[in-house]
């Protein structure tokens, strides 16, 4: 559910019978951020091409890693929807509830585990203060095994989940606990 009209699985046709039939194919079902983007299909079809490729694609960075930076991405945006949903992923990873704790509030960063610690206070940084990001930060990424394309990764998921944090908050887009789980992870 959203503040605009959105098209019901059911009663969709066209594209995006198409789109909602391949997502529920690879991922189980249709989350609603994918939802929201029903009045244009097109938008939704390359969303969910971005999505899949930053965060599914090859890359040095883990999937556990990937679902931290929009845990804390989505915590410095206040985005509940995005925090619910990418924490409910991350828990498939990371079993330490005060990890878990730690990145959902993105207080605390700098006590995890360097690597993860060093990733998500980029994210943080990148998030909240875009135009004080150096050359130098990269250092401190690269310090912790992160080479340049894994950079180039890192900096596409901070901006994919600001922007679509943007589009959450925006249009009201809500969960619950049913739309929350049952999702494929593959």
């Amino acid at each position: 559910m959203s503040w605009i009209t959105e098209v019901e699985v059911s009663e969709a046709e066209g594209k995006l019978a198409e789109n909602y039939a391949a997502l529920i194919k690879q991922r189980g079902k249709v989350s609603n951020i994918l939802k929201v983007h029903s009045l244009n299909p097109d938008a939704m079809e390359n969303h969910l091409d971005l999505y899949m490729t930053i965060m599914f694609g090859k890359s040095g960075l883990s999937r556990a890693e990937r679902e931290a930076i929009a845990v804390v991405v989505s915590a410095n945006n206040d985005c509940a929807y995005c925090v619910n949903h990418h924490a409910e992923a991350l828990r498939r990873y990371v079993k330490d509830e005060d990890v878990l704790a730690v990145l959902m509030a993105a207080d605390g960063l700098e006590t995890l585990e360097p690597r993860l610690s060093n990733i998500v206070r980029h994210a943080e940084k990148l998030t909240t203060a875009p135009g004080a990001m150096t050359e130098s930060d990269l250092g401190e990424l690269r310090t912790v095994g992160l080479s340049d394309g894994d950079i180039l990764d890192l900096s596409l998921i901070v901006g994919y989940f600001n922007f679509v944090n943007r589009i959450a908050m925006g249009l009201g887009v809500a969960f619950s606990d049913e739309e929350l789980s049952g999702y494929r992870d593959d």
